[in-house]
């Protein structure tokens, strides 16, 4: 090749690789100003039903909701109790085997009758005397700020649950097909 086609070649090139370094700088800022025009999603997948796994998925929820965050719980297996009409009545923290717990509670003083009942009682008051709003008022403040609230078709179905076992203002019973589609494009995802 000679002199004059090799600085053709090198010219075309370099314009070629501007217009394509243009042309994805173009892409990206589009991108990007679109994603800041979208809401934000939040799915959350809640698989535990005791009074101390009940707080995180709502608290998380009604959190990114008041930021104006698009929010989605599914309730699967056990976290299911947190939307049941009487099993979220009753949610409970067992001292036996937890070794979170504020104050270590040996096993065999944790299998003694009444345990649970006054360990569920003592996170309470902590609660309480911290001023967090209780399972019930997370759980109103989630429903009014338009979380979605879904319980989990084939956990109900293991269970024997029916929708009417839930309390108002959840969304229709879904599978995990349906919670899939939601969260794929969610920006926050957590299983808890």
């Amino acid at each position: 090749m000679d002199t004059q086609t090799e600085g053709h070649v090198q010219m075309l090139s370099s314009d070629l690789e501007k217009l394509v370094r243009e042309r994805v700088d173009a892409y990206l800022q589009e991108k990007e100003a679109e994603k800041a025009q979208r809401t934000p999603k939040l799915a959350i997948i809640a698989t535990k039903g005791t009074l101390d796994w009940a707080y995180p998925p709502l608290i998380l929820a009604t959190t990114a909701a008041a930021l104006g965050w698009d929010v989605g719980i599914f309730f699967t297996f056990y976290g299911l109790n947190i939307i049941h009409k009487e099993k979220s009545k009753h949610l409970s923290v067992a001292p036996l085997g937890n070794p979170a717990m504020p104050m270590p509670v040996p096993n065999i003083i944790g299998a003694i009758p009444g345990m649970t009942a006054m360990g569920t009682q003592v996170m309470k008051r902590m609660f309480k005397s911290h001023h967090v709003a209780s399972i019930d008022e997370l759980m109103e403040m989630a429903i009014e700020s338009g979380v979605k609230l879904w319980p989990c078709g084939m956990t109900m179905d293991v269970f024997g649950y029916k929708q009417e076992d839930f309390i108002e203002g959840i969304q229709e019973t879904c599978g995990a097909t349906h919670f899939i589609v939601y969260a794929k494009d969610a920006d926050v995802s957590l299983f808890i």
